[in-house]
């Protein structure tokens, strides 16, 4: 496997990139300091909008300071159980304030519609299967036809890389509080590579022709809301049918000249397939200082 840069596009007026999704000729992508959802060009990478998804007093310097801000990190394009397709966001849920999120439509005419979520009675069910001490730490959100995918990052050793399988339908009735019935829900854990002894956590999904992507990101931290050095970061596929424990299928971030990439991977979508076992895909990073890039890479698997 090998994911080859081609392209690195620096994004000014969008600060740290946090989730991508691509929907026909639309990239969406959310910061996990911004009260925005921004609308890219999904060829060119240009902002062509921005959607507010609440207000806030706290964006003057472009940036919501850190122990104020939602933190959203999940961000993907599913079809409801109503029929009804949009975008769901989600913050991260590692401190009160990151328990909210927000699902997103657009009509016809392309006006949007913003709905705000109470995610708290969700995320208290999902930190309850965490080891003694480990916090939540949501980094990214998937959704098949029937299922909703949420990957936690564990800093450090202990708790390792989760994911978090629901019924969608289960999952969606209960977000909306159509029941009171927490959903079911089955944890995988995966064993992802390191860099100098440090071990990568999950930090983007995104589901493409039936196939599930996924971006790691090794930071040398042992606290999910301080930042760390930026070791690298790796893109590759994960198998939903492997056994508990089973190591990923990733490869790391490179240049063309082979030079290992240094930058912090957010999240990822594909763009286009563009040949057998290899895909065009979009990926945003973030610098911890505001500045956001996205990157363009040809994977092969």
């Amino acid at each position: 496997m090998q994911a080859i840069i081609r392209q690195q596009l620096e994004l000014p007026g969008l600060p740290s990139a946090s989730g991508i999704e691509i929907v026909g000729s639309v990239a969406y992508v959310i910061g996990d300091d911004s009260p925005f959802l921004y609308c890219l060009d999904a060829r060119t990478l240009g902002i062509t909008d921005r959607v507010p998804l609440f207000e806030t007093t706290q964006f003057d310097t472009g940036r919501i300071p850190k122990m104020r801000k939602p933190d959203l990190e999940c961000l993907t394009t599913l079809t409801a159980p109503t029929g009804e397709t949009g975008l769901l966001i989600c913050g991260s849920g590692a401190t009160e304030q990151r328990e909210i999120g927000f699902w997103v439509t657009f009509s016809a005419a392309g006006a949007a519609r913003v709905q705000p979520l109470a995610l708290g009675g969700l995320y208290a069910a999902l930190r309850g299967a965490l080891p003694a001490g480990i916090p939540l730490n949501l980094e990214a959100v998937a959704a098949s036809a029937t299922e909703l995918l949420l990957f936690q990052r564990t800093v450090g050793a202990a708790g390792g890389n989760l994911l978090y399988r629901l019924s969608l339908g289960a999952a969606w009735a209960f977000i909306w509080g159509h029941t009171a019935q927490v959903p079911a829900f089955g944890v995988q854990d995966y064993t992802l590579p390191t860099i100098d002894g440090q071990p990568a956590g999950f930090s983007g999904a995104s589901i493409f022709q039936e196939q599930l992507f996924i971006t790691a990101t090794v930071e040398d931290t042992l606290d999910p809301v301080a930042d760390g050095a930026v070791l690298g970061s790796f893109v590759g596929v994960l198998d939903l049918a492997a056994p508990p424990g089973t190591a990923a299928t990733l490869t790391r971030l490179q240049w063309p000249d082979g030079r290992p990439y240094r930058g912090k991977v957010e999240s990822l979508a594909v763009r286009q397939q563009i040949g057998p076992g290899q895909w065009e895909a979009v990926l945003v990073t973030d610098d911890d200082a505001g500045g956001s890039t996205a990157v363009v890479v040809e994977l092969r698997v």
